[in-house]
C-alpha cells in the first residue's frame, strides 16, 4: 500500500447534492489536505436504471463552488483512470469470474419474478446460506446444467459466497471496534446480468486500484461493510484494505431521523448545495447558492455538524479547518440541522469577507432582480456600508438596491400622519441648499441639514424619518447622510422631488 493518504468521494450520478453529500467530501478533503494527500473524485454509475443526465456535471460544479476541488478524477484527469465507473466495465468482469473460479462467488440464474415469490411466500427472505440450496444457481445446479443455461443465453448475476457462522470485524476510525455475524448477511449481488458491477464490487475493486488508504462514508453503509470485509478477504487484499470511517448522519431539526429532501420542502430550507433541476419533471429544488449563501459559510457550518475542535469556536476559514481537523474529534451521534444556526454562520462570514470579495455575487443577484451597477468603486463601498445588516446574499437587494435604483414605493403609513406644509417648504428649502453647495459629502450634509432643522424650529426626529424614506422608500439603511452622499446630489434631489408629490 502506499504511504500517501489517498481519499475519495464516489457520488453516483443520480440528482442533487444533499449537503450530507458535501460534509463527507468535506471531511475527506480537510483529512487529505492535513496530511499531504489526495482527493480524488470518482462516479458510480454504474446503475444505468438511475442515471440522470445532468447529474455528474451538477456534482463537478458544486464542488468548485464549495472551493473543494479534486486532485484527481473525470475533469482533472490522474494515473488511476478512468475515474467514470461505466468505463471501467471490463475490470470489474475479471475479477468478479475469478470469485467465481475460487468458489468464493456464484452464478444466479433466478428471474426477478422467481425471487418476488420468494419474498412474497417467505417473511423476511434473504438469498444467503438459510436458501441458496433450493434456488437456481451454480452452487446446487451441475456442472451440465449450468452450461446448458449458459449456451442458452440464460440472464445470470454473480452473488458472493458469504459463509456462515463466522464473525468478521474491523476497527472504524470514528466508531472503534465493529464486529459482524456473516450468517445474518445475504449473498449479495456482485455483477448483474447487464455485467455492470453493483456497488459492493465496484468500490472493492477500485478503492485496490486506486490505491485508496481512507474511505470516509455514511453510517447508512455500515450494514454493507461485512460485503465489503468478505472481498477484500476473497480477493486476498486484506493488506491495502482502506481504513473506514463511518460519519454520523445529519437529523432533521427535531432530532428524529436523517434530514431528507422532504424535509427542507416542508420547512422552507434547502437541503441542496445548489439548485437542482430535474430533467424530467423540470421540477426545481432549491439551494444553498441560490438561497444566497457564501460557500465559505457552507463549508464553516457543515463542519461544524458533527465536529468540532474542542474549543468555542465556530468561525473556520477552510485553511484553520484543515489545521484543526481530526478524526477523534467527529462525533459518533447523528447532527441536528438547524436552519437558523446556518444562517448565523452566513452572516457572519458576509461580516468578514471584503466588500471586493462579496461585489461579484452581490453584482449577480442585482442583475436577477433588475438593478444595474455601472461603479464598481461605488459598489465594494456600499456592501460595507449595509453587509452588516445581511443575513443572506440576497438581503442585498432589499439593503443596497435603492443606491442604484430609486424607490417605486414608499412607506407613506409612517410619514402620512404627521405630514404638513410646513415639513414640504423644508424639505424644499433643504434642494435649494444643497443645489448651492459645491461638494456633496456626508459631513457637510448633516451639518446643513441639522442648521436648517434650527433655523425652522423643527426637532430633528420630525424630518429625519421623511427624509430616509424619501431615499430608500422605508424605515431602514446605514446612516441617512451616508445614503445621500452615495446617491450623490442629482439623485437625491430628483428622489426628494419624487417623493414630495406621493406625500400630498
Amino acid at each position: 500500500m502506499t504511504n500517501k493518504v489517498r481519499v475519495r468521494f464516489a457520488p453516483s450520478p443520480t440528482g442533487g447534492l444533499h449537503l450530507g453529500g458535501v460534509r463527507t467530501v468535506l471531511f475527506n478533503y480537510l483529512f487529505a489536505k492535513k496530511h499531504g494527500g489526495d482527493f480524488i473524485l470518482r462516479i458510480e454509475d454504474t446503475d444505468q436504471t438511475r442515471f440522470v443526465p445532468g447529474a455528474e456535471e451538477y456534482i463537478n460544479e458544486c464542488l468548485k463552488w464549495c472551493g473543494l476541488v479534486p486532485d484527481e478524477g473525470v475533469e482533472a484527469g490522474g494515473e488511476y483512470g478512468p475515474y467514470r465507473q461505466s468505463e471501467r466495465k471490463d475490470i470489474y468482469k475479471k475479477f468478479a469470474d475469478q470469485l467465481v473460479a475460487e468458489g468464493k462467488a456464484y452464478l444466479a440464474f433466478d428471474t426477478p419474478e422467481e425471487l418476488e415469490e420468494k419474498r412474497a411466500e417467505i417473511p423476511n427472505f434473504q438469498y444467503g446460506h438459510s436458501f441458496r440450496d433450493h434456488l437456481k444457481n451454480s452452487l446446487n445446479l451441475s456442472k451440465e446444467e449450468v452450461q446448458s443455461l449458459l449456451d442458452a443465453g440464460t440472464p445470470y448475476v454473480i452473488r458472493i459466497n458469504m459463509p456462515s457462522d463466522e464473525t468478521i470485524s474491523f476497527t472504524d476510525l470514528i466508531r472503534g471496534y465493529v464486529s459482524f455475524d456473516t450468517t445474518l448477511i445475504d449473498d449479495k449481488v456482485l455483477l448483474k446480468a447487464d455485467g455492470m458491477p453493483t456497488y459492493h464490487l465496484a468500490v472493492v475493486v477500485d478503492d485496490f486500484l486506486m490505491k485508496i488508504t481512507h474511505a470516509f462514508r455514511g453510517e447508512e453503509w455500515l450494514p454493507s461493510a461485512p460485503v465489503h470485509l468478505m472481498l477484500w478477504k476473497y480477493l486476498g487484499w486484506e493488506d491495502a484494505m482502506p481504513q473506514w470511517a463511518h460519519l454520523p448522519l445529519i437529523l432533521k431539526p427535531d432530532g428524529n431521523g436523517k434530514l431528507s429532501k422532504r424535509d427542507g420542502a416542508r420547512l422552507g430550507f434547502p437541503v441542496y448545495a445548489m439548485n437542482w433541476a430535474d430533467p424530467a419533471s423540470g421540477e426545481i429544488t432549491p439551494g444553498f447558492r441560490e438561497m444566497g449563501f457564501l460557500p465559505e459559510a457552507f463549508i464553516n457550518l457543515l463542519a461544524m455538524l458533527g465536529w468540532n475542535d474542542g474549543t468555542d469556536q465556530e468561525i473556520f476559514s477552510i485553511e484553520q479547518l484543515i489545521e484543526k481537523f481530526s478524526l477523534e474529534r467527529v462525533n459518533h451521534s447523528g447532527a441536528k440541522f438547524d436552519f437558523e444556526k446556518a444562517k448565523w454562520y452566513n452572516s457572519e462570514w458576509i461580516k468578514k469577507v471584503s466588500g471586493e470579495r462579496l461585489k461579484v455575487e452581490v453584482s449577480k443577484i442585482f442583475t436577477k432582480n433588475g438593478i444595474e451597477v455601472s461603479d464598481e468603486q461605488k459598489l465594494v463601498q456600499i456592501i460595507e456600508l449595509v453587509k452588516d445588516r445581511c443575513t443572506l446574499l440576497t438581503d442585498f437587494v432589499a439593503q443596497a438596491g435603492y443606491f442604484f435604483k430609486a424607490p417605486a414605493e414608499y412607506d407613506l403609513d409612517a410619514v402620512k400622519p404627521k405630514w404638513n406644509e410646513q415639513k414640504e417648504e423644508f424639505f424644499k428649502s433643504f434642494i435649494s441648499e444643497i443645489q448651492a453647495t459645491s461638494t456633496f459629502e456626508a459631513a457637510e450634509l448633516e451639518t446643513t441639514f441639522k442648521k436648517l432643522v434650527a433655523d425652522k424650529g423643527f426637532k430633528i426626529g420630525d424630518v429625519m424619518l421623511p427624509f430616509r424614506i424619501m431615499l430608500v422608500g422605508g424605515k431602514f439603511g446605514p446612516a441617512v447622510f451616508d445614503i445621500a452622499a452615495l446617491v450623490g446630489k442629482e439623485e437625491t434631489i430628483s428622489r426628494i422631488n419624487k417623493a414630495l408629490e406621493a406625500f400630498k
